[in-house]
């Protein structure tokens, strides 16, 4: 296009009224096939007309516009793989015809991502709607001088996935079980440290492809292009016909995550991985825009990061994965913070998608896995799962946020873990707490002034507050303070098979409650107890319980 930029404008200076003895070109037409950067029209000669203006307009583009002679035109510099409208008039000294109705023309080849990208925007191709994924054929990046690609995504290995209805790519089998990388798997990377994942590289939806590169594989400011063999998604293209460039690295340590491109980063684990770079314990605060992000995360090594949400609705963070695709607390959870302290989320949800018609697999949605000296707030927030929903170690302070699952949905080993104004919601029969605290004067899990509820087909009496994990080694120590509990929780409160430790609870260890409200708290086993006004105290505040 720039080689056009001195063509008249038309439209411009005095306004001129058509002339009556000159009549719009008809026969308006592309003539022979479109190129990837020319298209040319012709169309009939109109009499007494002495030369013609033309004008060349798309979406989003600047007008095209310049005269001729003849009645036909070659218009140079486009874009491939977009589409165009073409009209021309007649002229005659000063006088000129009605415009012709336009005719829409499109290059051939795909059009390149416009724009300067983000290091993790998805390339997006358009491939028709017709078009489906086939099982070889290979997507190649490739930096400019560079001879070897930078990236490759292997159809062969479609063999290695399941998709799921909305199009998202899980291991067909575990992970462990395979015994080289793929490329559906990920390595995500937090400085030194990295998590290898299984991810959904392409996705087809509105006929296009969007082709989501692997971790890290992109660097700031550089110009990079894409080739893909035909039998990926039925569209050749070649070197030169998809070019992109990326975007320089961000300046200070407040980043911005957008899905369309228009901040820092498009992944919220492209904005952790550079996070990670900015020094160990440098505060930086990643703002995450609206939108849902398919994505696993991994954060390690690195401290005081805010991740922060417009609200817990509009920024959600959403993918599956359980202990069916990989083994290991480590690996089966959504978001993997480990090694650090100062983690802060506010206003987003975080939700692990693994949801099996039984409802069974452990797939955290979050797992912080700090030393008891590392610290996570979570602010107006919700994390949801099934089962094993919130894992963590450390400090952890938890604020008008809710908590969703099933089965043993908030777990861990804290020092300190503080429940407090938040929604723990069961969304089915099951267990709410399992705690494996290590240290017997730790306070473990508390949970001050919450609601304990339930989805609407959960039956009363079918949740217990704890069960046990049955190990000698490790202290069941949890606290409901003022907390008020829907009918779904069992009369008897604690499941009493295993036996926790200790089995007879006192004021500072094992399984108690005070100031219950909304269910009879009569029938409650000895597992717990009820404590006093004043041995509630050391529960009754995020001081009393966090120190901080």
């Amino acid at each position: 296009m720039a080689a056009l930029l001195m063509a008249v404008a038309c439209g411009k200076g005095a306004p001129e009224e058509p002339a009556e003895n000159l009549a719009v070109p008809e026969g308006v037409k592309l003539h022979g096939t479109a190129a990837e950067t020319s298209l040319t029209f012709q169309w009939n000669a109109v009499e007494g007309a002495t030369g013609y203006d033309w004008k060349l307009s798309t979406e989003g583009e600047a007008d095209l516009a310049g005269n001729v002679a003849s009645r036909n035109v070659t218009v140079s510099g486009l874009v491939p793989g977009t589409g165009y409208q073409f009209s021309v008039r007649a002229k005659a000294g000063a006088q000129a015809s009605a415009w012709s109705t336009p005719v829409t023309a499109k290059t051939a080849g795909v059009r390149p991502t416009p724009g300067v990208n983000c290091v993790d925007a998805p390339l997006v191709i358009e491939v028709g709607t017709s078009a489906s994924l086939g099982t070889s054929g290979k997507i190649l990046v490739y930096k400019e001088g560079v001879k070897d690609a930078v990236d490759v995504i292997d159809l062969a290995d479609m063999a290695k996935v399941q998709v799921l209805e909305d199009g998202t790519l899980v291991p067909a089998q575990k992970l462990e079980t395979v015994t080289a990388s793929h490329s559906f798997m990920n390595e995500l990377y937090s400085g030194s440290s990295k998590r290898v994942v299984h991810y959904t590289p392409l996705r087809l939806k509105g006929g296009k492809l969007y082709v989501s590169l692997h971790n890290n594989v992109l660097g700031f400011g550089g110009s990079y292009y894409l080739t893909m063999d035909e039998s990926v998604a039925g569209k050749a293209i070649g070197k030169g016909e998809f070019t992109f460039t990326t975007k320089a690295a961000p300046s200070g340590t407040t980043l911005s995550v957008k899905p369309d491109g228009s901040g820092d980063f498009c992944t919220v684990q492209g904005a952790l991985t550079y996070a990670a770079t900015l020094g160990k314990d440098t505060p930086v605060t990643i703002e995450v825009g609206e939108g849902t992000y398919p994505e696993l995360l991994f954060l390690q090594g690195k401290n005081n990061v805010t991740i922060q949400g417009a609200s817990r609705e509009k920024s959600v963070i959403a993918y599956p994965n359980s202990e069916n695709y990989v083994t290991g607390s480590d690996n089966r959870c959504l978001f993997l913070a480990k090694s650090c302290t100062g983690l802060t989320l506010e206003k987003l949800t975080v939700e692990n998608t693994y949801y099996a018609s039984d409802h069974k697999g452990q797939a955290e949605a979050v797992y912080f896995n700090a030393a008891d000296n590392g610290r996570l707030t979570i602010e107006d927030c919700a994390l949801i799962s099934w089962q094993d929903t919130f894992l963590c170690k450390g400090e952890v302070y938890v604020h008008k946020s809710l908590i969703a699952g099933h089965c043993d949905y908030i777990w861990g080993y804290p020092k300190a873990c503080l429940f407090e104004d938040c929604e723990i919601r069961s969304r089915a029969a099951g267990y709410i707490v399992q705690a494996r605290v290590q240290n017997v004067a730790n306070k473990g899990f508390v949970f001050l002034n919450c609601r304990l509820t339930a989805e609407s087909d959960v039956a009363d009496g079918k949740m217990y507050l704890a069960r046990s994990a049955g190990q000698a080694d490790c202290y069941d120590n949890v606290t409901y303070v003022n907390c008020t509990m829907s009918p779904v929780i069992a009369p008897v409160g604690w499941l009493g098979s295993p036996v926790p430790n200790p089995s007879t609870p006192t004021a500072t260890a094992g399984w108690k409650e005070y100031g219950t409200t909304g269910v009879s708290t009569a029938s409650r086993n000895a597992y717990g107890k009820t404590l006093t006004a004043a041995e509630a105290e050391p529960f009754s505040s995020r001081q009393a319980v966090l120190g901080w």
